[in-house]
């Protein structure tokens, strides 16, 4: 076309089609493991499947590629990255016969080859089998007392699992083809692949709530004490102290809760993922056993419901320090506020007081300035007396008093008006 594309149009159309389901049938072993993405582990889980890849003569994924499909002699392996974890699903025909009877230790040896880096969280074993190989397989490869049986597809397949890991470490997960076909076995066998690894990656939040629920708690138990003696003293150092233990207290509660974001907002996205993938698989339930939505949704629920709990109470409590802290802040401000007005109080009588002392000075001054300067004109007209002129010098000095006075009162008026200016 000769329009201007977007830059991104390819990747958002190619970003359908990047996970297309495999068609598959049975009888078919799968092991599919996930590794955790921290770090640079993303970037070198490709570049160890590269050098795998490399090792056998065939061709790596690309560079920056999400998603990466291989066939070997029998095996087929899909390598999908994800934002937190890669995985590495392998595939290949198993014998007839009763499903987990023998070890995949062909498909095992694959994995250790390739020897991803990370750390392993998801790690499943399981088996596409004919209905005629696996009648009693459920009651025998699975713990009673955690089976999970459930029909799929609507009476087209039968899934069963415990959810627990065997001596390999591998959770087994048994599918039951009735009437499956290949596409509807392979987009089944993916969706339940996805519920497992969702299911795991949810349960992550499980352990920081746990690990944050006594701290909350303390907090939530130390604040009405706070409260209490705020109540109870109105004492600025009182207050004070208080303020610095209430922001303590906030600084611990927004550790805790920055640390944990990611984490609980993962956890509610996966347990959302799980809920879709489990509408997805058109689950009935079996009469006599457990269903697959019933078993998660009795084990999965509260462990979501406590991170999710536990991140509403880090919100309310955040709400409640950051109103707490704010009144007290308040409280100290005006006491602040009125021992400042104190000080300038006490400034301002010492300012009256200077003043006072300033004026008797001045009026001392005058008086000094005054005898000063009538004693000079009264030496000067006695000096004139002696030497004949006809001046009486305490008749002068009598009259040069009181115009001498008004004189200095004037000019140290005047000086002081200047420096007040």
């Amino acid at each position: 076309m000769d329009f201007q594309q977007h830059p991104l149009r390819s990747r958002v159309l190619a970003e359908l089609h990047a996970r297309p389901f495999a068609p598959l049938s049975p009888p078919t072993r799968i092991l599919h493991f996930a590794f955790l993405n921290e770090g640079d582990n993303a970037a070198a889980a490709a570049e160890a499947l590269d050098r795998f890849c490399a090792s056998l003569g065939e061709q790596g994924p690309a560079p920056g590629a999400k998603h990466h499909r291989l066939s070997l002699s029998g095996v087929r392996l899909r390598f999908e990255m994800h934002s937190e974890f890669s995985t590495f699903t392998w595939e290949e025909a198993a014998a007839p016969g009763v499903p987990f009877a023998t070890p995949p230790d062909r498909l095992m040896a694959y994995m250790r080859k390739v020897a991803p880096p990370g750390l392993l969280i998801v790690a499943v074993d399981l088996v596409l089998a004919e209905e005629s190989d696996s009648s009693a397989a459920a009651e025998g490869v699975f713990a009673a007392d955690s089976l999970a049986y459930s029909s799929a597809e609507h009476g087209a397949a039968r899934v069963a699992s415990d959810f627990k890991a065997d001596p390999l470490g591998l959770v087994r997960i048994l599918v039951v083809s009735r009437s499956l076909t290949e596409t509807q076995a392979g987009a089944l066998v993916q969706r339940l692949l996805e519920i497992e690894t969702y299911r795991t990656l949810a349960l992550l939040g499980l352990p920081e709530a746990q690990a944050l629920a006594p701290i909350i708690r303390r907090i939530e138990t130390e604040l009405p004490g706070i409260l209490d003696e705020m109540r109870g003293r109105d004492d600025f150092d009182d207050n004070h102290r208080a303020l610095d233990r209430l922001t303590a207290l906030a600084a611990e509660l927004e550790h805790g809760a920055a640390a944990s974001l990611y984490r609980f907002g993962a956890t509610r996205a996966y347990h959302e993922l799980v809920q879709l993938r489990m509408e997805a698989i058109g689950e009935e339930p079996i009469a006599g056993h457990v269903g697959w939505s019933s078993f998660l949704a009795r084990r999965l629920s509260p462990a979501i419901r406590t991170c999710v709990t536990t991140q509403e109470r880090q919100d309310n409590l955040s709400r409640k320090l950051s109103r707490a802290a704010q009144l007290l802040r308040t409280r100290v401000d005006v006491d602040l506020e009125r021992q400042n007005r104190d000080q300038l109080q006490v400034m301002n009588d010492r300012l009256h007081l200077q003043l006072r002392l300033q004026q008797t000075v001045e009026g001392l001054s005058i008086a000094a300035i005054t005898y000063y300067v009538v004693n000079l004109i009264h030496l000067m007209l006695d000096g004139a007396h002696q030497a004949g002129l006809p001046v009486n010098p305490n008749v002068g000095t009598a009259i040069a008093l009181p115009v001498t006075l008004l004189a200095v009162a004037w000019l140290v008026r005047r000086i002081r008006k200047r420096h007040a200016a």
